[in-house]
């Protein structure tokens, strides 16, 4: 057959040269625009769901979601992302080919990205825009993964394919200056601008990625698909043992992804509790996340031309020696946010350097598992199955997100608060069961320089209404979730009252009080009982943050009806720069906050400023929400997972015999 056969005007194999393939500059710029888009979309998620989405509509204020929420549904996006290559494997392979696929996918994706910026429009409600437009992203985004890695891989033969392991460099390289860009840009565009240019502009980016690509179309090899030959291979004896032995690997690596992702979650989370200013800059939370591609960008040289090569004047560095490493250094990284989350939960403010020598870490284990898994799975699947293995590495980042995704919806406990959407929904003089909650619905009439409103009384554990342990829920005119009325509610005040003395009391000026560790607080709420004769419990969250719980009305913790008080310190003229803080224009969430709830939502604009006369310690009572595995706790357990994974690689590792498949003039 010849090297060169063309089908209508395409060619089908790959040129009889030992030069790089005509086709590479056009992908290396389609995965720049590509993963702008995809990057600066994700690096702003979580934070846009816990800050921004209950303000996404005019005249109404939405339900906050909680941050476990957040974390869940993030992950949940990316693992799907990494569950779609299996579906664009299958039509590239089978039906389309790996060219017809990335194009007509990347279309779907470029309108997830329109409905990401049409949030808050006419129609559908804000929420329902963000899942579909995340779906959309996660099929288009997913489904194109497994072609674009195979593809680049089509585009070499037998006298260029020792050029394959350094485009794979640049391949990486080229993911990784795109996240750059687009990590530094988008919440910078969120802050100022808003979610709708914020979302906009990586959609924009991607439609641009997907022009690039169509523009290369003359000069890509276009390997045809398989058709039904697929199953037969994939089915075969070689196959199925390729297949096997690969993903008695991938199982491994299922921890790592579910380690590194929280980068865009937890990590993000944590670092609204730390001081982020560092080298001269004051970092947006989100922002953080540049580091990785920029020392991927940074690290990629040194590892190739520098560590690699001494290290294997030592010993052969395999694959499955890269991999095994990468496990134990992984470990380490979280092993230091981990420590950096104790010196939060004790109200300290620890530097956000904690996080980037973290990144150091992470990125160093990222580069020799995530590089490494790349070139490794192409090099080891057979010669039709080169998009099915690559979309069985890529569903191993999904497994490790749903891994996480799982861990924070076991960890989340029910809250009033996470279905105030629903229940305020309610007609007023109704009666339902909403998410096991039994309630009836009235009108909260004006009065005390309140307006009316809507209350919900919520019946206890014993399922009755018209008794002591029913909760009472209270929304103000916006639907805003204003105060929860427990039988919990006077002991919880009087406990917060202590805690206030003993921060007034940690400092002569108030602004520089601290507030109490928990066993200086436990020990003086001793004395205390809630309604059922339990004790309270104390939990200092950060320096601003505290939460004193009562059992609630079933006696348990940890559950449903647990009685939670959360009390957060304003300080008057906070941080060194504040009257420069307080003179700087509002950004678009502080504008919205007070376009929408008018007088009391700029009060909290400049309470959260600092433009206050005096520092005050707000509360406020909630009824379940709380999560079951935080602070420090969390990370400590995700760093125990990898390090007790990367032990148990050591042996598997050692067993794995490697065989390699490089596409030939027979195979085209």
């Amino acid at each position: 057959m010849s090297q060169v056969e063309q089908t209508s005007k395409y060619l089908t194999s790959p040129a009889l040269s030992s030069k790089m393939p005509k086709g590479i500059p056009y992908i290396i710029g389609n995965e720049t625009a590509e993963r702008f888009s995809f990057y600066g979309m994700k690096t702003i998620l979580v934070i846009f769901m816990t800050r921004y989405l209950h303000y996404m509509v005019d005249g109404e204020l939405g339900t906050e979601m909680s941050k476990a929420a957040a974390t869940e549904n993030y992950h949940s996006f990316v693992a799907a992302t990494y569950f779609f290559p299996v579906l664009g494997s299958f039509l590239s392979d089978i039906f389309l080919g790996k060219y017809r696929t990335i194009l007509l996918l990347s279309v779907v994706y470029c309108f997830g990205h329109l409905a990401l910026a049409l949030m808050g429009g006419a129609g559908l409600d804000p929420a329902t825009w963000l899942f579909l437009g995340l779906f959309m992203i996660a099929f288009g985004s997913g489904g194109i993964k497994p072609c674009v890695s195979a593809h680049v891989g089509d585009q070499f033969g037998p006298k260029n394919s020792h050029l394959m392991s350094r485009v794979f460099q640049w391949f990486y390289f080229a993911i990784n200056f795109g996240s750059t860009a687009s990590t530094v840009l988008t919440p910078v565009l969120l802050k100022w601008y808003g979610p709708h240019i914020a979302f906009g502009v990586p959609g924009v980016l991607m439609a641009i990625a997907t022009i690039m690509f169509w523009m290369g179309r003359h000069v890509f090899v276009h390997v045809p698909p398989g058709g039904m030959s697929f199953f037969k291979e994939t089915f075969s004896r070689e196959g199925v043992s390729a297949l096997l032995k690969l993903s008695i690997i991938y199982a491994f690596v299922v921890v790592f992804w579910s380690l590194f992702d929280q980068t865009g979650s937890s990590w993000v989370l944590q670092a609204a509790n730390m001081d982020r200013h560092f080298l001269g800059i004051e970092w947006l939370e989100s922002q953080i996340q540049v580091i990785n591609p920029i020392l991927v960008m940074i690290l990629i040289p040194l590892f190739q031309f520098v560590i690699y090569p001494q290290v294997n004047k030592v010993f052969t560095l395999t694959s499955i020696r890269k991999l095994s490493i990468g496990f134990f250094i992984a470990a380490a990284g979280f092993a230091l946010i981990a420590m950096a989350q104790e010196l939060i939960d004790r109200g300290e403010t620890p530097s956000i350097a904690w996080q980037l020598w973290a990144y150091v870490l992470l990125t160093c284990a990222e580069i020799m598992i995530s590089i490494t898994g790349l070139e490794f799975s192409y090099t080891q699947a057979p010669k039709s199955m080169k998009s099915v293995v690559m979309a069985l590495w890529l569903f191993s980042i999904s497994l490790g997100n749903l891994f996480t995704g799982g861990v924070n919806h076991y960890i989340r406990v029910p809250g009033v608060n996470q279905i105030a959407a629903t229940i305020k929904s309610q007609d007023v003089g109704s009666s339902a069961t909403v998410a096991n909650w039994q309630i009836q619905t009235s009108v909260r009439p004006a009065g005390e320089g309140k307006e009316a409103g809507k209350s919900i009384r919520v019946s206890g554990a014993d399922g009755i209404f018209d008794n002591a342990d029913d909760l009472v829920m209270i929304f103000d005119s916006f639907n805003k979730l204003e105060s929860v009325e427990t039988q919990e509610n006077v002991i919880l005040a009087a406990a917060a009252k202590e805690i206030e003395q003993l921060f007034l009391a940690s400092a002569t000026d108030a602004s520089q009080g601290q507030l109490p560790a928990d066993e200086e607080a436990n020990r003086l709420l001793a004395s205390l009982k809630d309604a059922g004769g339990k004790t309270l419990v104390y939990k200092l969250l950060s320096k601003n943050d505290y939460r004193i719980t009562s059992a609630g009305s079933d006696g348990e913790f940890d559950t449903q009806w647990d009685v939670h008080l959360k009390g957060h310190v304003s300080r008057a003229e906070a941080g060194e720069n504040t009257s420069d803080d307080q003179d700087a224009p509002y950004d678009w969430l502080e504008k919205r906050i007070i376009e929408i709830r008018g007088a009391e939502g700029e009060a909290d604009v400049k309470r959260a400023r600092g433009d206050i006369p005096e520092t005050k310690i707000g509360t406020e009572i909630t009824v379940g929400g709380q999560d079951k595995l935080e602070g420090a706790a969390y990370f400590w357990f995700w760093t125990y997972t990898v390090l007790v994974t990367a032990v148990l690689f050591v042996p598997v590792g050692y067993f794995h015999k490697e065989k390699s498949y490089i596409q030939t003039e027979e195979d085209a």
